[in-house]
């Protein structure tokens, strides 16, 4: 059984590798009633080694199962929420995967979700034109 108390320490999810970290935030029941657990979750955010590759201009790529995610509905973006998360993820400065993927990317979304196999991909293609290079 947990113990209650009428303060908490904040925590968040990272919505890029999932992971919960502390904020150093205090939560107060504002009618001082023994109502929150030691830890409560407020929402998502970016973890201390996410924000840094994001502030140094990267954006994160977030593979996930479509088929067990939740399914938004027609034209919607899916949330973090609803997502089921292979574990696999990179990174790509911003510039990059704008011009890969062909679309803008929003100056300040940290993640963009991509369909299994998204990664592999672009780790092959990143290896072969590597490969090219040395060759020459």
């Amino acid at each position: 059984m947990t113990e209650k108390s009428y303060v908490s320490m904040e925590r968040r999810i990272c919505i890029v590798c999932g992971t919960e970290y502390d904020t150093n935030a205090l939560l107060i029941d504002k009618h001082l009633r023994a109502s929150l657990d030691r830890y409560t979750i407020t929402g998502w955010g970016l973890c201390s080694k996410d924000e840094q590759l994001f502030n140094a201009g990267f954006v994160a790529l977030v593979e996930i199962d479509p088929a067990k995610s939740g399914s938004p509905p027609d034209g919607a973006s899916v949330k973090p929420e609803q997502v089921y998360r292979t574990g696999a993820l990179a990174h790509l400065r911003r510039d990059i995967a704008a011009k890969v993927f062909n679309v803008p990317i929003r100056q300040g979304l940290p993640c963009v979700f991509v369909e299994p196999g998204m990664i592999r991909k672009l780790q092959a293609a990143t290896h072969a034109s590597t490969d090219r290079a040395d060759a020459t």
